[in-house]
């Protein structure tokens, strides 16, 4: 299996993403995806269904005005008999009048349902492409940058907001009253409709042409926009603030982000020029060809025709805006809607990804008895095992030397196992392997006697606690970070967490106590008491297995001890694997597995590992003479 990309059913595994973004750019057919935008509408099918009918009412509405305006012109104020017929003016007028107010009171009710629906839909897009990254592997994170994703949620999703909400009532309604004029045009008078519509199928070709390079160059805008969205995260982060005044680099990342923000600037000005000079030319032939009627009618006239009176002229250029108008609407929507399908292209290239990593239809729940090598079932220990495990991570080169090469061994339950090695070794990579946050690519790794593959994901995690070198904590109150293990805890709950990670004390003689805001990434925390907060989170989770990090390889020996401390109790009762820095943190594990170059080359406790005189106890010797105080 592994991490790597996989095309499945058509569509394409997180690992290959490079490949479906080739597949986008071969072709977002307008066609296609106005399929799968219809099918976000799904949902709201009964909502839509008034919309249509409110719409299809007030389009028709919309041209009977004009023809109430050729009875008031030749039945109300120029009848052929003379003399205004004011009983048949005021009938006219009233119901001219009412209609209008129909008509407005249901474009009130149409753009309320409209407005509800679009941003309904566009809500629904926002979070099933959430839910869809969150259930992307590991890999996909670490191999994309975060303000990237973040442009798809926010710009990308933002960026269609107006075709998700117009896109329906405009199709319909426009449609309806091109229809509707084209056939009042023609029972007014037919040879007038053919000179106000004989170039309509050229306007149609030239929008279509306008709409590829618009998608085109909206395409490139998103592109640029997400840069621009990456450098702020990357840049504006606590830590991006901080090396870049390290460094003094904060002239150097104005001047990127001014290059970005000046090639989106420019993006944004072709985007809102193209089309322009179409749109010029279509106003022009509009506004033309009402001068060309009163033309073709006078000739008309002139050479004999009859039925054209002062009446049906006004009434045939009214009904003509009828007809123009919303066939410029139209126009504008299918501009829109490929314009958008750029955007949609990109929205739909993150929900076409299948992660790499996912539960199988058997997959079953986590339970210690099924561990048939514990000791004790019953007491719900869990055990750990690792049976000629090789792992290569997604982006390795082909024919690279794999990070972990047919790795076994086994942890009993209720152990404290330690792992230790060079830098590079592949230690991290066996605590990722156990939680399934990365896949093995052969061999098996059990948990509680079962294939990880076999387990439910959110199962399998429920009983693993991870506290990690890099502590991370919400921009919220100590208190809100540590229900993020279990939201429902008692106070009761997280102070005993805390007094088990030596952080109570601490928390209280702050001013707010358990809600005194942490700052982004708990900034505002020292380096020990943020790591002593995160075991507590961990302590609250309650876990049967605890894996452990370098959980204090970039603290101060002071803080190192203390939180050791909470380590320590931690651990007890637990199955737990330590990563291990410094080898003085591990000195007490019941088994210590020496990795290098992929393999396990040793094992056994501190005194055997030191008797044998290989790998653990050359390290261990070096790290002792680094310790000692010079002479």
């Amino acid at each position: 299996m592994g991490g790597g990309g996989r095309v499945r059913g058509g569509r394409i595994s997180g690992g290959d993403f490079a490949r479906q973004r080739e597949l986008n750019a071969q072709a977002p057919k307008i066609d296609r995806l106005l399929a799968r935008i219809g099918g976000l509408f799904r949902p709201y099918r009964g909502k839509l269904v008034v919309t249509a009918m409110l719409v299809l009412v007030s389009a028709a509405l919309s041209v009977i005005p004009p023809l109430l305006t050729q009875r008031v012109f030749d039945d109300g104020l120029f009848p052929r008999s003379g003399g205004i017929r004011m009983p048949v003016l005021i009938t006219l007028v009233a119901v001219m009048v009412v209609l209008y107010i129909a008509s407005g009171l249901m474009g009130v009710w149409q753009t309320w349902l409209t407005a509800t629906v679009g941003n309904r839909v566009m809500g629904a897009l926002r979070v099933r492409l959430f839910s869809h990254l969150q259930s992307m592997e590991l890999s996909f994170f670490t191999r994309t940058k975060t303000g990237v994703i973040q442009s798809r949620l926010q710009n990308d999703v933002g960026g269609v907001a107006s075709v998700l909400t117009n896109t329906v009532s405009s199709v319909l309604g426009n449609t309806v009253q091109v229809i509707a004029a084209f056939v009042a045009m023609l029972l007014l008078n037919w040879q007038l409709t053919i000179v106000a519509v004989v170039l309509m199928p050229v306007l149609v070709i030239a929008q279509r042409r306008v709409g590829q390079v618009r998608a085109r160059i909206a395409g490139a805008t998103q592109e640029s926009l997400s840069d621009l969205t990456a450098i702020t995260q990357e840049t504006l982060s606590v830590s991006g603030i901080l090396l870049a005044k390290s460094f003094n680099r904060q002239k150097s990342e104005t001047a990127r982000y001014a290059d970005e923000n000046e090639n989106q600037i420019g993006l944004q000005v072709r985007q809102a020029m193209s089309g322009q000079w179409f749109f010029a030319m279509v106003q022009v032939f509009l506004s033309s060809i009402p001068a060309v009627v009163y033309l073709i009618a006078g000739w008309l006239i002139t050479g004999g025709t009859h039925g054209i009176t002062a009446g049906t002229i006004v009434a045939f250029t009214t009904v003509q805006a009828r007809l123009l108008f919303p066939l410029l609407g139209l126009m504008r929507v299918a501009l829109d809607l490929q314009t958008s399908g750029a955007l949609f292209a990109r929205i739909f290239e993150y929900l076409d990804l299948v992660p790499a990593i996912a539960d199988r239809a058997d997959a079953v729940s986590v339970s210690a008895a099924d561990d048939a090598c514990a000791p004790d079932p019953a007491a719900q220990a869990i055990g750990i095992e690792f049976d000629h495990v090789v792992f290569r991570y997604p982006d390795s080169k082909p024919g690279e030397r794999p990070t972990l090469d047919d790795v076994s061994f086994r942890i009993e339950p209720g152990q404290f196992a330690a792992f230790v090695g060079p830098s590079g070794a592949g230690k991290t990579t066996v605590s990722y392997l156990v939680p399934r946050f990365y896949e093995a690519s052969s061999g098996a790794v059990r948990f509680a006697g079962r294939d990880v593959r076999e387990l439910k994901a959110d199962s399998l995690v429920s009983h693993i606690g991870v506290v990690s070198q890099e502590t991370y904590l919400f921009h919220a109150s100590i208190a809100a970070n540590l229900r993020y293990a279990k939201p429902g805890a008692t106070d009761a709950e997280l102070e005993a967490a805390c007094r088990a990670a030596n952080i109570h004390e601490t928390i209280v003689s702050f001013p707010e106590g358990y809600e005194t805001l942490v700052g982004e990434r708990g900034y505002r925390l020292s380096g020990g008491e943020k790591q002593r907060i995160a075991i507590a989170r961990v302590l609250l989770k309650d876990p049967e297995v605890l894996v452990l990090d370098e959980a204090t390889s970039a603290l101060d020996s002071v803080s190192e001890r203390i939180v050791q401390q909470a380590l320590d109790s931690a651990a007890t009762g637990r199955t737990t694997i330590a990563i291990a820095h410094r080898l003085s943190t591990i000195v007490g594990a019941d088994v210590i597995f020496v990795i290098d170059g992929g393999r396990v080359v040793e094992r056994g406790t501190h005194a055997e590992l030191l008797a044998h005189d290989g790998v653990y106890a050359r390290l261990y010797t070096q790290q002792s003479e680094l310790t000692l105080p010079a002479s």
